[in-house]
């Protein structure tokens, strides 16, 4: 488990604040050293000034080059120093001032507001204050609005919690509570966790890849393992370095916030399931499709559509035949993915399908009566399922226009998957990576088709883990604690 260590200049600086045995001064850091223990350390900076070479300066230089987390980092100060550095980072969030303008009534020209760690006491410019935090992560942050043609960022500044009245000390402290409630926690009953892992969630998603009963499992096998686990959504972006691991439990796409999260996690050093590279390689099936066939990964036949080329089409009706199925490179949930059974109805479902991408997958229809899903983690099959299609239906789900029907299921012990299902799975999985992915697999003849492999794979209580249990949350978390570990170490 991380430490988390608040700078100051004078211990008298956190008077009207609570004692915490986590602040120390200037001088006791830079004493200190990065010593020899393996725990993650996490400094806030709240010395008094930030400019060049300061004391400020110096206290995020040094936690910087010991591997310590800091907030402010460098380059943050760097870049607010500099108003041209700063603006460049901006020209974006013009809409965001418009959206916070447009629900409050100001006469002024003019005006400066307090970010505390991506907060801020008026809640027309919350939205504002995130974005700028995600960019400037800074304790206290001053920003000055004005107004010329549009309201504008005209500038930036750093500002020292020793400043702040009552009013504004009282707002300071809410909101380094909710950044970091590590420093406020009181002593624990249960056993300190060793670990920090965060499980990014949107608890409005209508098909999440965990269910609740699946986040209450991995969160009390977590803290049997000494991970504390906490659930967090997209606006704790900047929490990020708070933590040992992040576990994306949130449908994940390249043009998402999941894959920022991941990047960002990565960046800090934090070990990322699944990792950015990952969802990069699963999320697009024309990438897939090419892996497979330079891996000899058995697959259905598979033929790509470039937009305005008539003589793809006439070539796949000649090699695939009817029926034959049509998909869009980053479909998902059996979404952008149809079966077409004449040249009419190719021409028609391309024509549609092309106006989300310039290519297209066609692939040989195999039908089978459920899918294989074969969860594996580090190169290792954890779990089987068979996901049957939908009654009268070719998919595991059927999208209807208030509805989403979905097939029954069976899990089955690893040792009961056909041979030939379980080797395609694996070796679909050995060129992208060691993370944790649901392999999609078609068994006819004899023979296992890999369909697609899909990162951050569902696993649901009730589901995935019927054979397996609490063991299945088990296996995954200890892989999590095996990597912080290794990754504490060094290795």
């Amino acid at each position: 488990m991380a430490r988390t260590l608040l700078v100051v200049d004078n211990l008298s600086d956190w008077n009207p604040y609570y004692p915490s045995d986590q602040v120390i001064t200037f001088e006791t850091y830079l004493a200190t050293g990065q010593g020899e223990s393996e725990q993650r350390v996490r400094v806030i900076n709240l010395c008094s000034s930030y400019s060049y070479l300061s004391d400020g300066y110096y206290c995020s230089l040094l936690a910087e080059a010991r591997g310590h987390h800091v907030i402010p980092s460098v380059k943050v100060l760097n870049d607010l120093g500099k108003k041209a550095l700063y603006q460049l980072q901006l020209d974006d969030l013009s809409q965001t001032l418009t959206r916070a303008f447009k629900s409050r009534v100001n006469q002024d020209n003019e005006i400066t507001l307090l970010s505390y760690f991506g907060t801020t006491a008026d809640p027309a410019f919350q939205e504002l204050a995130r974005q700028l935090f995600d960019r400037f992560s800074c304790p206290v942050l001053e920003v000055s609005l004005v107004f010329r043609q549009q309201w504008e960022i005209n500038g930036l500044k750093p500002v020292s919690h020793r400043v702040l009245d009552d009013p504004q000390q009282t707002v300071f402290a809410e909101a380094l509570d909710k950044f970091s409630k590590k420093v406020w926690r009181k002593g624990r009953a249960r056993k300190a966790a060793r670990y920090d892992l965060a499980m990014l969630i949107n608890p409005e998603e209508q098909l999440p890849p965990s269910n609740r009963g699946a986040l209450k499992k991995f969160i009390k096998i977590g803290r049997e393992l000494g991970i504390e686990v906490e659930l967090i959504s997209r606006q704790h972006y900047g929490r990020l370095p708070e933590f040992d691991a992040l576990f994306i439990r949130e449908t994940t796409g390249i043009d998402h916030h999941t894959y920022r999260f991941a990047k960002k996690a990565e960046a800090q050093g934090l070990v990322v399931i699944d990792d950015p590279t990952s969802m990069l390689r699963c999320a697009n099936k024309v990438y897939l499709a090419d892996l497979f066939r330079t891996h000899h990964v058995p697959s259905p036949k598979t033929w790509l559509l470039h937009k305005g080329n008539a003589l793809h089409l006439d070539r796949v009706e000649r090699e695939a035949g009817f029926p034959m199925v049509i998909k869009i490179p980053d479909g998902s949930f059996s979404r952008g993915i149809v079966k077409v059974n004449n040249r009419q109805e190719l021409n028609s479902k391309v024509e549609e399908l092309f106006q989300k991408s310039a290519l297209l997958l066609a692939q040989e229809f195999l039908y089978t009566e459920f899918d294989w899903r074969i969860g594996i983690f580090n190169n290792r099959a954890l779990y089987a399922c068979r996901y049957y299609m939908v009654k009268n239906h070719w998919q595991i789900y059927h999208h209807h226009e208030s509805r989403i029907d979905s097939g029954h299921f069976e899990t089955l012990p690893t040792f009961e998957v056909p041979k030939a299902v379980l080797e395609a799975a694996l070796k679909a999985t050995q060129p992208i990576g060691n993370g944790l992915y649901g392999v999609d697999v078609k068994e006819k003849n004899g023979k296992g088709y890999v369909i697609e492999v899909n990162d951050n794979p569902n696993i649901d209580s009730g589901v995935e883990d019927k054979y397996l249990g609490d063991e299945l949350y088990r296996l995954i978390m200890g892989e999590f604690l095996r990597r912080m570990e290794n990754r504490s170490k060094g290795i």
